[in-house]
């Protein structure tokens, strides 16, 4: 039995974080009042300071993940993945796609077109910016998109997600036979 180290911090890292990175759920949000409704939107934003949007997708070290319930916005989860170089290596792309399951669209600084069209086809709308932008800038963006339409892959994203509570509305409406 190998003895664990008093310091995590000089522990060897183990080979499947280096390889696929990691994912860190964040306590808050199980615990939050959020965490009793769905969440109606998941957004990744490439990041390396968790606070702006400054990666390009294939070198992200890192992604914050949000989620939207209706009526605001909360850090859920983190991934975060090892430095890589834009060197081609398709293999990396995989665990940073997996990564974003749930999420409904990843903002980046670029991303190449293997990237994009791998993106797309686990559903997830890639999102390139020219500039290095504030994520929460973008989050306030998007709500005024959910709330007054205007940006296509929003409006598609809430379309597909479907309305949960349509139903019971319905059932407490008055019908006519």
């Amino acid at each position: 039995m190998t003895p664990l180290p008093i310091d995590p911090s000089t522990a060897p890292t183990p080979a499947s974080i280096r390889k696929n990175g990691r994912r860190l759920a964040l306590a808050w949000s199980a615990t939050s009042a959020m965490s009793n409704k769905p969440a109606m939107l998941r957004l990744a934003f490439a990041s390396d300071d968790r606070a702006t949007v400054n990666q390009h997708f294939g070198a992200a070290v890192g992604f914050a993940i949000h989620a939207f319930d209706g009526e605001r916005w909360q850090l859920v989860e983190l991934a975060e993945f090892p430095p890589e170089t834009m060197d081609g290596n398709e293999n990396k792309l995989l665990a940073k796609i997996a990564a974003l399951a749930g999420c409904a669209a990843v903002y980046c600084l670029a991303a190449g077109g293997s990237a994009v069209k791998q993106l797309l086809a686990a559903g997830v709308q890639p999102v390139r910016l020219d500039d290095e932008t504030p994520i929460d800038a973008l989050l306030k963006q998007v709500s005024a998109a959910i709330r007054d339409g205007g940006i296509p892959w929003v409006d598609k994203a809430l379309r597909a997600g479907g309305d949960a509570a349509r139903f019971e509305r319905m059932a407490t409406e008055a019908w006519e036979e």
